[in-house]
């Protein structure tokens, strides 16, 4: 079952449209029968989606939609870049991570925001430079044509090491409540997928 898409215009995200967002994952929960819990879980992983939005709508319009099978959902945004993405915007996001470290990249949901950011950059050159955070979550997704940045292969990879990122990672709500979340490249836009099987 797919729910309605819900229209996201470039700026930042309106209040009507959180609201839209958050009754479609409620309507698409209450379809599944999820329990009041499971619910809930399902619209927190909407609501930190929401809040990492006006990063990205920034230089994108974009869609978001709930999928469902059986118990399993997806949380899909799909983001096209504007015009406004002008080359000092874009030169502005790669220095961001250019030294291989991002301490503006802080928490979990700013470092999704990020690698959907570079995705709309420029693919290959990005691809190329992978800051830290970046190259750590890099991994194949039958989703995606090209590698996408994927949360459990981040977390894999953070957990080697522990320290800082590791602890990031431990108090984030979409770490630790989604299964996975991919970003990846689909032609012109940048998907970003929230999966959570309950």
């Amino acid at each position: 079952m797919k729910s309605d898409v819900c229209k996201l215009p470039v700026g930042t995200i309106d209040i009507e449209s959180v609201k839209v967002v958050l009754a479609e994952t409620e309507k698409t929960a209450n379809y599944a029968n999820l329990s009041k819990k499971n619910a809930g879980r399902l619209r927190l992983l909407a609501e930190e989606l929401v809040g990492m939005l006006p990063e990205v709508l920034e230089y994108s319009q974009g869609e978001f939609w709930v999928e469902c099978n059986g118990t399993s959902f997806e949380l899909h945004t799909s983001l096209i870049p504007s015009e406004s993405l002008t080359a000092a915007r874009r030169k502005k996001i790669i220095e961001l991570s250019s030294s291989g470290k991002n301490f503006a990249a802080t928490g979990i949901m700013r470092k999704i925001a990020l690698a959907a950011q570079f995705m709309m950059i420029e693919y290959d050159y990005i691809s190329s430079i992978q800051p830290v955070f970046y190259a750590n979550g890099m991994t194949s997704a039958v989703q995606f044509p090209n590698p996408a940045w994927s949360l459990s292969s981040y977390r894999a990879k953070t957990e080697e090491n522990k320290g800082e990122p590791w602890d990031e990672l431990e108090k984030s709500i979409v770490a630790n409540i989604a299964d996975d979340v991919l970003v990846g490249v689909q032609g012109t836009r940048v998907d970003i997928i929230v999966k959570k099987t309950f």
